[in-house]
C-alpha cells in the first residue's frame, strides 16, 4: 500500500512538473519586447583639393539624416589623413544632407538618398568664391576677403565721436512734492 501512494505521488509530481514547464510558455511576456535595430549602410565621404586632388584631413564632414520624415538626428566626423571620413550608423532609405567645413575652403552642401548598403561621396573642395550679386557678375571669381576674415578692416582716422548724456529738461531745477503737515 505504501509502494502505491508512492507511485501515485511520483505520477502526481511528474504531472505537476510538466504542466509548470508549459505553464511558462503560455503565461504573457512583461518587460520590453526585443526590437531589432536598423539596417544600416556604410558611408565613405573622400574630401580632396579641387585644385590638385590632394586630401583634406581634419576636415569636418557634418551628417543630418531623415528616414520617414522622421529627423534621426546630426553627427560630425573629422577627415583622417588620407581625406576620409567613415560612418556605420545611418539607416538605409535615409535622406542624408552632407555638409564639409575646412579652413582654407567654401563650404560644401549636398543632399543624398541611401538607398544601398554602401555609399562613397567624393567631395573637391575650392577656393572661396566671390559673393554672388545681381548687379556685377562675379561667376568663376576669386574673394577679395582673406580666409577666414567677415568684416573689412577699417582704418578710419577720424575720432569716435560719443554721444552727450541725457539731461533732464524741466523748467523748476529742484522739483519738491508736497509736503503734508499732521493736524
Amino acid at each position: 500500500m505504501l509502494l502505491r501512494h508512492k507511485a501515485l505521488f511520483s505520477l502526481a509530481f511528474a504531472g505537476l512538473a510538466c504542466s509548470a514547464a508549459h505553464g511558462q510558455d503560455d503565461a504573457p511576456h512583461r518587460g520590453r519586447k526585443y526590437k531589432a535595430p536598423p539596417v544600416t549602410s556604410h558611408v565613405e565621404v573622400d574630401v580632396v583639393k579641387g585644385t590638385n586632388q590632394k586630401p583634406v584631413a581634419n576636415a569636418a564632414v557634418v551628417f543630418r539624416s531623415v528616414k520617414n520624415g522622421k529627423d534621426e538626428g546630426n553627427l560630425e566626423v573629422k577627415t583622417n589623413e588620407e581625406g576620409k571620413a567613415v560612418i556605420d550608423i545611418i539607416p538605409t532609405g535615409s535622406e542624408v544632407d552632407v555638409q564639409v567645413i575646412a579652413e582654407g575652403f567654401a563650404t560644401f552642401a549636398g543632399h543624398y538618398k541611401l538607398d544601398e548598403a554602401s555609399r562613397t561621396i567624393s567631395i573637391a573642395m575650392l577656393k572661396p568664391r566671390a559673393q554672388v550679386s545681381a548687379y556685377v557678375d562675379t561667376s568663376g571669381k576669386e574673394s577679395d576677403r582673406a580666409v577666414g576674415v567677415q568684416e573689412p578692416k577699417r582704418t578710419s582716422t577720424s575720432p569716435v565721436i560719443q554721444s552727450p548724456k541725457p539731461t533732464n529738461h524741466t523748467s523748476d531745477p529742484s522739483p519738491t512734492a508736497p509736503v503734508s503737515t499732521p493736524p
